[in-house]
């Protein structure tokens, strides 16, 4: 009996020394988290100008000069959108106005618990854009799940929008096929990702800010490439980020409900690559190919070299196309 006895205490003693040690694993994480957090409070100064929406702050950078605004509007889960577009932006303020409204949880603007369905997400752009000063009608640069918002943008507000430029964008019909997987499905995933990283654990994984597009792929400065990997750490996997999956699906239903906008619009098209919903090449080109046949005034650039973040990996090819689309008046 006292043999059973020791055998247990020395199991307890074995069981008590790993948490001990998970826990002071745990408390080094997030104390190294904090410390570089404090460090970096100098590079996540607004870029732009703040405006308050809703009761939040939203960040909105604009520069360039014309009478033609280009908005662009960026993927789901883009840490920093300002440094994101700004190597194609940067291409195109000589000719446009330029304007990147950050949505809640994103780049600069506040992380709040807010609706993130269609309707809701549309009014804080469109109210952002004109607390800015920038009046419509707006030629609108969606990337990703934003292409929803442009197509809703102009099926509510068609006199808003004279154009669409949709960098690799989803459409409605890219949400609904059964046999793929639905964002929503990967929540749970995210979810625990997005605690790993809230502790700070993604700073011991320096290649996952390394692969963002912007830093790989971009041109961006290093001080540049050193404020965004300041933002990541702090808007990655947001919750409203992740609440933007959750109705994903609900929005793209409102999207298909209405008919598709009549204006002209231009699609640039990736191989899928980073897109991580399992669709294959021709899968991804395909519905949005099948998309814009339902829109008169619509024309597509495949780009079977690139993936996802077009705007970093090809930014000279995209803004010869666009001042080729949209000329400067």
């Amino acid at each position: 009996m006292k043999k059973k006895i020791l055998i247990l205490k020395r199991i307890g003693y074995c069981l008590g020394g790993i948490v001990g040690l998970f826990v002071l694993a745990a408390l080094v994480v997030v104390i190294n988290h904090k410390i570089h957090l404090s460090r970096e409070d100098s590079l996540v100064k607004p870029m732009g100008q703040t405006v308050s929406v809703g009761g939040h702050k939203m960040s909105i950078y604009t520069e360039g000069q014309g009478n033609t605004t280009l908005v662009f509007l960026a993927g789901g889960g883009t840490a920093s959108p300002i440094l994101d577009f700004k190597s194609l932006y940067s291409r195109l303020s000589d000719r446009y106005k330029i304007a990147v409204p950050e949505r809640i949880g994103y780049g600069y603007s506040d992380v709040a618990d807010v609706p993130r369905d269609l309707d809701t997400v549309l009014e804080e752009d469109r109210q952002a854009l004109l607390l800015a000063g920038l009046k419509p009608p707006y030629v609108l640069v969606p990337h990703s799940i934003t292409g929803l918002e442009s197509v809703y943008w102009a099926q509510k507000y068609p006199k808003e929008v004279s154009s669409i430029i949709g960098i690799d964008v989803g459409t409605v019909n890219a949400y609904f096929d059964p046999s793929l997987p639905k964002a929503s499905d990967f929540i749970p995933k995210i979810k625990i990702l997005a605690f790993a990283e809230h502790m700070g654990v993604t700073r011991f994984i320096p290649s996952m800010v390394k692969s963002e597009a912007a830093i790989s792929a971009g041109n961006l400065t290093d001080h540049e490439k050193d404020i965004y990997k300041a933002i990541y750490y702090r808007r990655t996997n947001t919750p409203p980020m992740i609440q933007e999956l959750v109705d994903l699906l609900d929005n793209a239903h409102k999207v298909d409900a209405l008919p598709p906008p009549q204006l002209p619009v231009l699609f640039f098209i990736s191989n899928g690559d980073g897109i991580g919903l399992g669709y294959t090449k021709e899968q991804w080109q395909g519905f949005q190919i099948s998309y814009l046949s339902k829109i008169a005034n619509s024309k597509y650039v495949l780009m079977d070299d690139y993936g996802h973040y077009l705007q970093d990996f090809a930014p000279d090819l995209l803004a010869q196309k666009i001042k080729e689309f949209i000329p400067a008046n």
